[in-house]
């Protein structure tokens, strides 16, 4: 069963996502104050969460940014009104995996939840033979791909699904130099063009996680005036 989390003030869209997606397989759970939200997102474990930029309460970039920051990489769904350009960025770069604009189109939304479910779901799904999978190793980093499983010093790290994808893009092209356009167009597609620096905070917290000092990286290090690469060693 998937779990959704929606956490919208607006109860006709809460209304509407609600009919929309949830089915025999799907439940959904509205919250509609940010402080609620919070809460709910924190203590109890969801598939998604569908997460209203202006909420009361808190809103949804710090809902946002202090679950990150407590390692919930749950996928978060973003809605935002179409003048909230600097939003839509600050969301991405907090951690967000995908933002949706209002009004938007109910095939949209069900096309977009399904592909961050598609992704999810790998994270779940059980293998018979785990000996089989192919896996990448650099030096303490071991990364198990198809379980989109990464482990450092026999420690598993929790990612979020953006993070995975871009260790993975690096790792599997090691001293392939790509740009922050780049990586923007291949892990989050065309219609992200424009938000580079979305990169840059990603890449800052997989450091975070990956590296033993991430101001002297090891693994991911930089093209000065290029982007991205990582390391040959």
């Amino acid at each position: 069963m998937v779990k959704i989390l929606v956490v919208e003030d607006d109860v006709h869209i809460a209304e509407l996502v609600t009919i929309n997606l949830q089915d025999d397989q799907t439940t959904l759970k509205c919250c509609y104050h940010g402080n609620e939200g919070f809460i709910e997102a924190s203590k109890n474990e969801y598939d998604l969460i569908i997460l209203d930029l202006m909420l009361p309460g808190k809103k949804g970039l710090d809902i946002c940014r202090e679950l990150r920051a407590s390692n919930i990489n749950t996928p978060i769904l973003m809605l935002t009104s179409k003048s909230d350009e600097i939003d839509k960025i600050l969301g991405l770069e907090t951690g967000a995996d995908d933002y949706m604009t209002k009004p938007f189109s109910i095939r949209e939304l069900q096309a977009r939840v399904k592909a961050i479910l598609r992704r999810r779901s790998l994270d779940t799904t059980p293998t018979k033979n785990t000996n089989d999978l192919p896996v990448l190793t650099h030096k303490d980093l071991v990364i198990t791909q198809e379980l989109r499983k990464v482990e450092l010093n026999g420690e598993r790290l929790n990612l979020t699904p953006k993070e995975f994808e871009l260790l993975c893009l690096l790792s599997n092209n090691i001293g392939k130099t790509y740009s922050r356009a780049q990586l923007l167009h291949l892990i989050w597609g065309y219609e992200f063009e424009g938000y580079e620096h979305t990169v840059n905070s990603h890449i800052n917290r997989l450091r975070a996680k990956i590296e033993k000092d991430p101001g002297n990286p090891e693994y991911i290090l930089t093209t000065w005036g290029v982007g991205y690469r990582f390391s040959e060693l």
